[in-house]
């Protein structure tokens, strides 16, 4: 897919609703379409955060192992969403796995390409922020909700 291409999926995805256009350059040039099948690892726990997703079609499961038990899936994500915050915060580690439930296609954004924009555009990296700052809290609902429902029972 062309430059240009990936700015059109870009634009569309809802993650990026609004986005001025030049920050949606900016993105684009940290872009690239990736592909995986089912059960393939987009990363695991503990492995260098280096980018993030922007979902196109097909679900994630975001999943903790448990000794004892197993893998326990916390929440799965899906078109139209994106995929990972690890990449902004020091050390930069995932603190789940990532395993594509079936067909994945997405938009996979270099962090380090952001990192480094953001730095330079503050008005840029703000702007990543507060549009993450969202993930961030349903993510951390989705868990919270998760471990309820695990001592529940």
């Amino acid at each position: 897919m062309s430059v240009q291409g990936l700015d059109v999926v870009l634009k569309e995805h809802p993650f990026l609703e609004g986005l001025d256009h030049e920050y949606l350059k900016l993105l684009t040039g940290c872009a690239k379409n990736v592909r995986y099948g089912v059960g393939e690892y987009l990363w695991r726990e503990g492995q260098a955060a280096d980018n993030f997703y922007l979902i196109r079609a097909g679900q994630v499961a975001l999943e903790i192992y448990i000794p004892q038990r197993g893998e326990l899936r916390i929440e799965t994500v899906g078109e139209g969403e994106v995929l990972g915050w690890s990449w902004m915060l020091r050390p930069y580690k995932w603190h789940f796995d990532a395993r594509a439930v079936g067909d994945v296609r997405a938009i996979e954004i270099d962090a380090r390409c952001i990192r480094n924009k953001a730095q330079e555009d503050k008005a840029f990296g703000y702007e990543v922020l507060m549009r993450f700052s969202g993930v961030m809290q349903e993510r951390l609902e989705a868990t919270r909700l998760r471990v309820l429902d695990l001592y529940s029972k």
